[in-house]
């Protein structure tokens, strides 16, 4: 960790308090719909689906207005802001309208502060280190998602099941996350032009991104390595629907109510020992065979978890799920920052999470459909096929 800029070390602290607040509602949220205001799974997924891609689009202007103004921190604090504050109306929402009001205002937070902070790592770490440094990012992000579920499952127990007060507890954490940002990052400075280039054999600095929003240049220095990329990811995010069904799954299995965060548990404590070291293994030995492990393990997955079998084994599929996203996401970032232009970063953070949130949209409005048509064992293995789909878009060089 010594070599890694404590900026990204800050991010990464940043990413994983407001991740403890974001998990402490997210673990509960799909029970509190079914079984508090009597939602269904399609209107699970159709929130789900709503608000994370609500999150990728706004990353699309947020990312590219990086690149105008030249500063990130600015947009990082407007979205962690904006997330902290909707935490209170998780506990008020007495309808699922209004928890679909919150979780967008919600994700529109992450949609700003998310191209802008993947960016601002790439300004910070030249290109032999990303990888590790997107990892440990990746990883602290993922301590938070499982401490959070923890704590909800505390609060469960202590509170005799008082859903809305862990929703409430959960702002805490978040304000947390917002000192340690205005405290402990400090952005680079940055000319017009954008830092000088040092990917080697990767895509040319572009000029003066501050021209417009959507600077044609920077686009056109988007290349087909980078679609290939965003191609990927997209199939990727098809493949990996909301862990909304997950809990979902769990539950159907005979998982106890207040026993859910447990699912985020599992999962996102192998995925926080696995992003780390694969980042820095990545960095010597490529990403290309990373990522096609990543897809297996998720059809590997989506296999176990569409059988109609017990607790362990829906577990198991979780666990699969956790490394799976420890084998892929933070490669993901490092492969779109190395195939981007110098001073276009942020653009092209937006352009790729703009591609992962319409999927997302789909992705989960057909699982819903579909788990309400069929079950969830009709709904994984359709995700499943989706995830075999996407090996034949895997990058040969990330």
């Amino acid at each position: 960790m010594r070599s890694i800029p404590k900026g990204v070390v800050a991010l990464g602290l940043v990413s994983l308090f407001m991740d403890v607040s974001s998990e402490m509602i997210h673990a509960l949220l799909p029970l509190f719909l079914t079984g508090t205001l009597g939602a269904t799974a399609l209107a699970v997924g159709l929130i789900e689906g709503l608000g994370e891609a609500t999150a990728q689009i706004v990353k699309v202007f947020s990312g590219a207005w990086s690149d105008r103004i030249g500063r990130r921190k600015p947009l990082l604090l407007l979205g962690y802001g904006l997330a902290a504050a909707t935490k209170p109306f998780f506990a008020l929402a007495g309808s699922a309208g209004m928890v679909l009001s919150a979780r967008v205002a919600d994700r529109v937070g992450k949609g700003i502060r998310g191209a802008p902070r993947d960016a601002l790592i790439a300004d910070l770490v030249p290109e032999a280190g990303r990888g590790a440094a997107y990892g440990l990012r990746q990883s602290l992000d993922t301590v938070g998602a499982f401490v959070g579920p923890l704590l909800a499952i505390a609060l469960m127990w202590g509170s005799g099941g008082n859903i809305r007060l862990v929703f409430a507890v959960a702002a805490l954490p978040a304000l947390i996350a917002l000192a340690v940002l205005w405290r402990g990052v400090v952005e680079p400075a940055r000319s017009a032009a954008g830092p000088p280039p040092d990917l080697g054999n990767g895509p040319a600095p572009v000029p003066s991104p501050r021209r417009a929003v959507f600077d044609r240049a920077v686009i056109a220095a988007l290349g087909p390595a980078f679609w290939q990329v965003t191609g990927f990811g997209a199939i990727l995010a098809v493949a990996r629907i909301s862990e909304a069904f997950l809990i979902l799954r769990a539950v159907e299995a005979g998982l106890g109510a207040a026993w859910a965060p447990a699912v985020f548990v599992v999962l996102n404590m192998v995925y926080a020992a696995v992003a780390w070291p694969v980042g820095a293994l990545s960095d010597r030995i490529g990403r290309a065979g990373l990522f096609r492990l990543s897809i297996l393990v998720l059809a590997a997955a989506h296999g176990i978890l569409a059988l109609p079998a017990g607790v362990p084994a829906a577990f198991a599929g979780i666990a699969l799920w956790g490394l799976h996203m420890g084998l892929s996401q933070g490669l993901l970032s490092a492969a779109v920052a190395r195939t981007a232009p110098e001073g276009g970063r942020g653009t092209a953070f937006g352009i790729f999470n703009l591609a992962l949130g319409l999927a997302t949209l789909g992705a989960n409005a057909l699982a819903g459909a579909l788990w309400v048509v069929g079950g969830p064992g009709l709904a994984f293995a359709v995700a499943g096929g989706a995830a075999l789909g996407a090996l034949a878009l895997a990058p040969a060089r990330a």
